[in-house]
């Protein structure tokens, strides 16, 4: 019997509440970029309300497997994101359940999703595309509804340019036509003016009645002489004329059996089938033509008995025809190149077009198997994009529809991109087929895999902080000190001490900057061999940070501000680059890496020595304002 907890309903309540609402705002998106494609064959035509809704429901079908990883992504942001802000998963945490168990519920739901999405793209999706690809192409065929705008050439009737001046919107009733009738050829055209005229579709939907009145009409007339300049009209003036235009209003269906060479309308057998074929064709192919070639271009040649060679049969023969060429006269020279050239271009147009054969076999080749792998990859993508979402949420601890969003369409354009371009390369064929479809997964499921292992072992990888720290440390950075008088102050600061303290600083200072000689460049052995922190000057920044913080209660403005003098002082940036002397050793060995290092070690001595002087200085001009306004 299957045992649920209290703690997987409210997890998975409070997934699939957003997961609902994220899938069918992508799944909205998706579609409107998909109709923003095909605006044009739906705008104008008059289509009933029955053909619009199934060009909707099929275009939703076959955008569902890709609605389904960026809702996951997005709703396991949010749902982890949310517990982490209203301090839900701290609570989870702190009564000893691990994030990866606090995940489990919604993981093996990301797996029924991702069988969802693959019966949707194996079953119910080549259905759908086929009968949206007839649909499609049936709505390029549909003619548009007959809307003539005013002082604009309307060349949507098929045969026909029409120009109408001025339109009454209440009666329909057209002024001031011009009418080109191309329908018999240019070399035939009718051009019609009449005053006034009214369009009108017949019952049938299949003919436009035009009525014309009080105008003008001008016919070219075939000449029977060929060789005449003067081509023959005729010119018509009428009252009123009637006339009828081909044009069928009606929708009809196409047959869609043209499409059954596409692979995005196949599942995965038809799509294995579809490859066996084209693979054993291609091969059939490649065989006629190669028997075909070296039966006619590489057959062997006979010479004759005049040539200059003489053939041993029995032994291999080497024919020189250098000595051959440079045997014949000129004008043999020329009719042989004249003929070698001729063959050449020749042969090459013929394989260039039996080429064009065997490429396109390859390449339906390989678009069937890159949709077969397509498949695959597009599921899976909902069970990475989840181990993607819910460690992330977790880590920045951000619910809502802000960082989430911003993030999710982020991590999906990244995805978009590589998948995009990686399957375009692998089917040019410059890439393997099935490492271009699945570099998409390859680069975005360690990511998966990381994120979920620093987020159980509650990691600061985002951590904001620790990254300036480390890039200030880098290229030493440091920040500004900002103290300002506090407007209650529990005790006063001890100046008598404070100067004292202040007095042996300085001491300590100028022995440290005596003995070290920070301004000379460092022992490059020292540098990568030592992996010990400078324990004197970690005791001076020490005793500055406790005369800071017992001085900051002080009212006396001038004191604050030279407090905001002193340095914040890195104690072992001088000393060597990390604790690991294996480590240092290493990147003393590798010279460019070691001198970049050693010069910029030495740049930290520079700034040391600076530092101690600036403490000196500033201790000197705070003992002074002590002595002189405070302990008089």
């Amino acid at each position: 019997m299957l045992h649920i907890k209290k703690l997987d309903i409210f997890v998975l309540k409070s997934f699939i509440l957003l997961f609902s609402g994220t899938f069918f705002i992508c799944l909205f998106i998706f579609m409107m970029q998909f109709l923003w494609r095909y605006v044009d064959e739906l705008v104008g035509k008059g289509l009933e309300f029955d053909i619009l809704a199934q060009f909707f429901i099929l275009s939703a079908l076959t955008l569902i497997p890709i609605s389904l990883p960026l809702a996951i992504l997005l709703a396991a942001l949010m749902t982890f994101g949310n517990f982490g802000e209203r301090y839900e998963l701290l609570s989870m945490k702190a009564a000893g359940i691990p994030l990866l168990r606090i995940m489990k519920p919604i993981a093996l739901l990301s797996v029924i999703l991702a069988f969802t999405s693959f019966y949707f793209q194996n079953v119910v999706g080549p259905k759908a595309q086929k009968q949206l690809w007839t649909l499609l192409v049936s709505l390029k065929q549909k003619s548009p509804e007959v809307d003539i705008p005013e002082k604009v050439f309307y060349s949507d009737i098929e045969g026909y340019n029409i120009y109408v001046n001025k339109k009454d919107r209440d009666t329909g009733i057209l002024q001031d036509l011009l009418i080109y009738n191309f329908s018999d050829g240019f070399e035939n055209a009718r051009i019609i003016w009449a005053n006034e005229g009214k369009l009108e579709l017949t019952a049938d939907k299949k003919h436009l009645y035009l009525h014309l009145y009080n105008g003008e009409l001008f016919e070219n007339l075939k000449s029977q002489n060929i060789d005449s300049k003067n081509v023959p009209y005729r010119r018509e003036t009428f009252s009123e004329k009637h006339t009828l235009i081909d044009f069928d209003a009606e929708f009809n269906m196409v047959d869609g059996s043209f499409l059954d060479r596409r692979s995005d309308i196949k599942n995965m057998f038809e799509i294995s089938e579809a490859i066996d074929s084209l693979t054993i064709y291609t091969d059939s192919v490649g065989r006629a033509m190669h028997k075909e070639i070296m039966t006619s271009t590489y057959k062997k040649e006979e010479l004759s008995k005049s040539d200059s060679i003489k053939i041993n049969k029995e032994h291999l023969v080497f024919i020189n025809t250098d000595s051959i060429f440079r045997s014949m006269s000129s004008d043999d020279k020329l009719k042989t190149l004249s003929n070698t050239e001729r063959r050449l271009s020749s042969l090459s147009s013929d394989w260039s077009m039996k080429s064009f054969v065997t490429q396109d076999n390859d390449k339906s080749i390989r678009t069937h198997r890159s949709d077969w792998h397509k498949k695959i990859t597009l599921s899976f993508a909902c069970i990475f994009f989840f181990f993607i979402g819910a460690p992330l949420g977790a880590i920045i601890r951000k619910g809502g529809l802000g960082m989430p969003v911003v993030i999710s369409v982020i991590i999906f354009i990244l995805y978009y991109i590589i998948d995009s371009g990686a399957t375009r390369v692998a089917k040019s064929g410059e890439m393997n087929i099935i490492l271009g479809t699945w570099m998409s997964s390859i680069v975005l499921a360690p990511m998966g895999i990381f994120l979920t292992y620093k987020s159980n072992k509650d990691s600061v990888v985002f951590n904001i902080d620790l990254y300036k720290a480390f890039f200030r440390k880098i290229f030493g950075l440091r920040q500004s000190r900002h103290i300002f008088r506090k407007e209650v102050i529990i005790y006063n600061p001890d100046y008598k001490k404070a100067c004292e303290t202040l007095d042996i600083i300085c001491k300590e200072c100028e022995s440290y900057a005596n003995t070290h000689k920070l301004l000379g460049p460092p022992n490059y052995f020292k540098v990568f061999t030592n992996h010990t922190h400078d324990d004197h000057v970690k005791e001076i920044s020490q005793q500055i940070e406790g005369v800071i913080e017992d001085l900051s209660n002080s009212k006396d403005a001038i004191i604050l501000n030279n407090l905001n003098n002193y340095p914040f002082l890195f104690v072992k940036a001088h000393k060597s680059v990390s604790d690991n002397i294996w480590l240092n050793i290493i990147l003393g060995i590798i010279l460019p890496i070691g001198i970049i290092i050693w010069l910029n070690i030495w740049r930290h001595r520079v700034t040391l020595d600076k530092d101690l002087k600036n403490i000196i200085k500033t201790s000197k001009d705070i003992q002074e304002r002590i002595r002189t306004n405070i302990l008089q």
